[in-house]
């Protein structure tokens, strides 16, 4: 299986999340290898962040990277998209230090990719493979992973409203199966919302980015998109967080009510003890499938776009 980037630069805008401000991101194709990097223009110039569990500097409202005297913002639905459709290789300008929310979804973003094309490039693709189970909890949530040739996720949520309640999602992701999580939206509620807006943070959330719940339901006019919209959002952060490792994850993950926190915890506990849980591996496109180990690779080297 070969390296992806996309076919030609492309861009849009929207409104930042926590600043409430018009921002913009720019995607370019990028060479082999590259990897995705966020390059966030200052009055000084631009500056590079590259995703990296360690990178992570804030994960609440949402996934904030941070380096190189930077920061960017809600990169989690962007990130997503990436690894949903699996582009390896982009390179990210951000105007106004957040990506922007959009809807509140990744479906914009996987539909900014897609009008810009995937490309194959003569790379071929490395990932990083959980090769031993590992459990991770805090404070009543969780995160198991084991071994598997892929990205297989299966999500519960339990959060005690009478429009949420108990949810399950399974998902085997590929560029075909992201569609189910892409267009679910991130939620809040309305009495955190109001107390988010009076310290000046979050100012960009509304109900035209966000499901928003009072006590008893959903407020948005247009309702929910899917039933068990909560959870496929839950999902979909899940991609998005688990995408700050510099390489694809590949596992079979089960999730009990993780949030950006323990998504980037566990991210962080696996890489602290990289050599017990991670294996590199190249994806062989030998005619069985199967994947090889990526022992003894040579350093890597810029390939072919």
């Amino acid at each position: 299986m070969r390296q992806t980037t996309i076919g030609r630069r492309i861009s849009c805008s929207g409104i930042g999340l926590h600043s409430g401000k018009e921002v913009g991101i720019t995607l370019r194709p990028a060479a082999g290898n590259a990897g995705i990097v966020f390059h966030v223009r200052t009055p000084d110039g631009s500056r590079a962040v590259r995703p990296a569990p360690d990178a992570v500097t804030t994960a609440g409202l949402a996934t904030t990277l941070g380096g190189n005297g930077v920061s960017v913002a809600t990169v989690e639905h962007l990130a997503a998209a990436l690894r949903g459709l699996g582009v390896d290789n982009i390179h990210v300008d951000v105007d106004g230090g957040e990506v922007p929310v959009m809807d509140g979804s990744a479906a914009a973003f996987a539909e900014l990719i897609s009008k810009a094309g995937i490309r194959r490039q003569s790379c071929a693709r490395r990932v990083l493979r959980i090769k031993r189970p590992v459990r991770f909890a805090a404070e009543g949530k969780w995160i198991r992973a084991e071994a598997y040739d892929g990205f297989f996720v299966d999500y519960f949520v339990d959060f005690p409203h009478p429009a949420i309640g108990a949810q399950r999602i399974t998902l085997d992701l590929t560029p075909d199966t992201f569609s189910a999580v892409a267009s679910a939206r991130t939620f809040g509620f309305l009495r955190d919302v109001e107390m988010l807006h009076k310290a000046g943070l979050g100012l960009g959330g509304s109900l035209d980015n966000a499901i928003i719940l009072d006590d008893t339901g959903v407020l948005n006019p247009g309702g929910l998109r899917y039933e068990d919209e909560f959870v496929r959002h839950k999902l979909l952060d899940f991609i998005g967080d688990t995408a700050m490792s510099p390489l694809p994850l590949q596992g079979r993950f089960t999730v009990h009510c993780s949030g950006h926190g323990l998504n980037n915890a566990f991210l962080r506990h696996i890489f602290a003890s990289r050599d017990l849980f991670l294996e590199e591996r190249v994806l062989d496109e030998h005619p069985a499938g199967h994947l090889a180990p990526a022992t003894r690779r040579p350093a890597a080297r810029i390939c072919a776009g």
